[in-house]
This record gives structure tokens, C-alpha cells and sequence, in this order.
């Protein structure tokens, strides 16, 4: 019965969707290029997390659980089943694992939460920390700094800080709200606003995907400021889920089917798209994981509410 309420529940997600970190050494060329491992007996899909080595971290989306894979061997095996320790269903967006201390992160969609999870007892750490009481609301990703995670709200300009030092403490969760107008949605039922959120310099700056805006964002991690500066020189549309290292930022296109590879100028306020990366194997990707030259990307297949297989495809960082 749960699993038949979660499905319809999925089914009713990606009818709203259709409406709109560690690594290896990089080296010249991707040597897992083209491998699609699935992802056994998830129903839905969506958030991915590089973990040590070649290892990741998948969720299913509507059922809330964790698969552990690994890029090399090519296979995935679910490590954490909601059911076995929660009778409510719960939802996994976004992730980013803790390598200090095998702890992932997940951002909890309709539910206002944050997860975290021991990948190496494969247990829940603590309650479910509430990030907002906001009608509507839907966590979609996480970042990890060196002080805590931040987590974006798809349907609220708001940003929400759980501090590492207090971790089932909801207490200490700090709100940011952003104060620009244009990030506010006309219509939040149907309209995703800010999605995919990566940071840089230690924590300081931030970076937020606005999917609704076909943008991407700055924003200052100071708790006081609520300023934002939109990324110039570039649009991309369907824009979920992001990464950043250095000068380089990766915008996963969902509906689009591509990845753009992006440029960022030294002060990140501009952006010049140099390249993009696309594959036969992607269905509707959503959120991807960095490993050197190597990017392991989530099909969500929105657009396929009956799909019963889903994957994780690797593809080249960097095609040039």
C-alpha cells in the first residue's frame, strides 16, 4: 500500500515538473564515459552525491531511500530503506555526503525537512530537522560548507543553515531570505523558483539555481545579507541542479537533456558557456556528481510517469 501511494504520488510530481565535494585526480579523458548503471528497485529518481573514491549516493525521489553505487564497478545497491525505521513515507531531493563523517545530507521536498543520514550504520541521524512551516514549501537541494549545509526552497526565495555543531537542533537552523522581487514566483503551484545550490571560498559565496528565471544566482553566505546578484552573460533554461569547482560551474538542463559547462569570470558575476554536454542516455537529468573528468548524472524521467527502471549516466566533464 505504501509503496502504491508513493508511486501516485511520484506520478503527481512529475505532472507539476512537466509545468515548467570530493574527486578523483582529473585527467585528460573520462575513463567511465558512457556507463549507465541502474539504480535496482527505485521507483523514482533524483538527487545524486559523490561519496569517497569512486562511490556515489542516490535517492528515490518518492520513496525517500539511499543506494550506494560505485562509478568504477558500474553497480548500485539500495543501503537504506525508509521503511525499516520510519512508517511515514518521506522524499529525497538533493544530496551531499560528509566524508569526515559519513553523513549525508538530503534535502526532503513537500515535507519542509532535512535528512541526514549515517552511510555507515545505514541509520537516520537524529529526528527530521524542520527547515520551514511555509505553505507549499518543497526543499530542494543541499550544499555543504565548512560550518553547516544550506538547503534551497523551490517554491519560497529562502535559504535554511543547519549548522554541523548542531545537528537535530531546530533551534539553531538560521533563515535567509532573499530580498530580491524578481526572485519571488508569480504562480508557486505550478512554477519552481530557486532548485540547485553549490558554494565556493570556504562557504562564503553561494550559488543558487532559479529554474523559473532560466538563471543562476550569487548570494552572499553573511546570515544578515539577503542580497543576490544574477550570473550575467548566459541563460539556461530548465536549469536543476548545479556544481562548481573552481572557475568552472556544471547547469543540469532537465527537460533540455544537456548539461552546460560554464565559465565563471574571477569574481563570478559573469559567465560565458563553453561547452555543452549532452548523451543518447539522458532522460530528463536532474542532478549530477563530480569525479575528476567524470560527471554520474540522474535520469529523473519527468516525463515518464509509468517509467519502472531508473539510472545513473556517466558522462565527460569536459568535452574539449
Amino acid at each position: 500500500m505504501r509503496r502504491t501511494l508513493q508511486r501516485r504520488a511520484a506520478i503527481a510530481f512529475i505532472a507539476l515538473m512537466a509545468l515548467l565535494v570530493p574527486s578523483l585526480p582529473a585527467t585528460a579523458t573520462s575513463q567511465f564515459a558512457d556507463k549507465v548503471i541502474v539504480l535496482d528497485g527505485a521507483t523514482s529518481a533524483e538527487g545524486i552525491a559523490a561519496g569517497r573514491g569512486t562511490t556515489f549516493y542516490a535517492g528515490d525521489l518518492m520513496a525517500g531511500d539511499i543506494y550506494q553505487g560505485d562509478i568504477r564497478r558500474g553497480t548500485a545497491k539500495r543501503i537504506i530503506d525508509v521503511s525499516d525505521f520510519d512508517p511515514n513515507p518521506r522524499m529525497a531531493v538533493g544530496m551531499k555526503f560528509d566524508v569526515r563523517h559519513n553523513l549525508l545530507f538530503v534535502a526532503g521536498g513537500a515535507a519542509g525537512n532535512a535528512y541526514i543520514y549515517n552511510t555507515a550504520t545505514r541509520q537516520p541521524v537524529g529526528d527530521p530537522i524542520p527547515l520551514t512551516a511555509l505553505p507549499g514549501s518543497f526543499i530542494n537541494d543541499v550544499t555543504l560548507t565548512p560550518h553547516g549545509a544550506w538547503f534551497t526552497n523551490s517554491k519560497h526565495p529562502e535559504l535554511y543553515f543547519v549548522p554541523f555543531g548542531r545537528l537535530g537542533d531546530p533551534e539553531a537552523v538560521l533563515t535567509k531570505r532573499l530580498t530580491d522581487p524578481r526572485l519571488v514566483l508569480d504562480d508557486p503551484a505550478t512554477q519552481f523558483g530557486l532548485n540547485g545550490i553549490a558554494s565556493a571560498k570556504g562557504g562564503r559565496v553561494l550559488f543558487v539555481a532559479h529554474s523559473q528565471n532560466k538563471a543562476i544566482y550569487t548570494v552572499n553566505a553573511d546570515p544578515e545579507s539577503g542580497e543576490s546578484a544574477r550570473i550575467r552573460g548566459m541563460r539556461v533554461p530548465n536549469v536543476d541542479g548545479i556544481l562548481v569547482q573552481g572557475q568552472q560551474l556544471w547547469a543540469v538542463q532537465n527537460f533540455s537533456n544537456k548539461i552546460s559547462r560554464i565559465d565563471l569570470s574571477n569574481n563570478f558575476s559573469s559567465g560565458v558557456i563553453e561547452d555543452v554536454i549532452t548523451s543518447d542516455h539522458f532522460q530528463v537529468p536532474a542532478t549530477a556528481a563530480l569525479f575528476g573528468n567524470t560527471l554520474a548524472v540522474v535520469n529523473a524521467k519527468f516525463d515518464e510517469p509509468t517509467a519502472t527502471e531508473f539510472e545513473v549516466v556517466l558522462v565527460p566533464a569536459r568535452h574539449h
